[in-house]
């Protein structure tokens, strides 16, 4: 199973500190992988869910452990030639990620491939799936390694 935390965040919301790199930084020492915001604006990288707020440069972007969400079109093309692990979805039910997981919106049927994400909004309790994307990662890790 593969526990990514949404944003940063692995015990709950913390919309202020979201998509901030040391906010990052603390959940994969914490080793969990992580759903970072992304867009590329005028040649730099920034990150940020509704704008763009943080730059980062490439160094960040090779991190391992990230799952790039791109915010714009421009950012999801040059994170595919980094051979980053990225996706672009707005609210489609599923979109594939560049290295072949399924990015399974909230509520939507699960398979063997899905990453299923935000399952705390549907109550989602069968796991029948390769990855879980969440605001409280830690309560799922912890679910499952007892």
């Amino acid at each position: 199973m593969i526990f990514i935390s949404h944003r940063g965040n692995t015990d709950g919301i913390n919309v202020k500190n979201e998509n901030k790199p040391s906010y990052i930084f603390n959940a994969l020492k914490r080793n969990f992988d992580v759903e970072v915001d992304i867009w590329l604006i005028d040649s730099s990288f920034y990150l940020g869910h509704d704008e763009p707020q943080y730059k980062v440069d490439i160094n960040f972007i090779k991190t391992k452990g990230l799952w790039f969400h791109a915010k714009n079109i421009n950012a999801f093309n040059e994170l595919l030639s980094l051979k980053s692990v990225c996706f672009w979805h707005q609210e489609d039910e599923v979109t594939l990620t560049s290295n072949g997981f399924i990015w399974t919106y909230p509520g939507k049927k699960l398979t063997e491939k899905s990453i299923c994400l935000l399952p705390e909004l549907n109550k989602v309790n069968n796991f029948k799936c390769a990855g879980i994307c969440s605001d409280y990662i830690q309560n799922y890790y912890n679910d499952f390694i007892k």
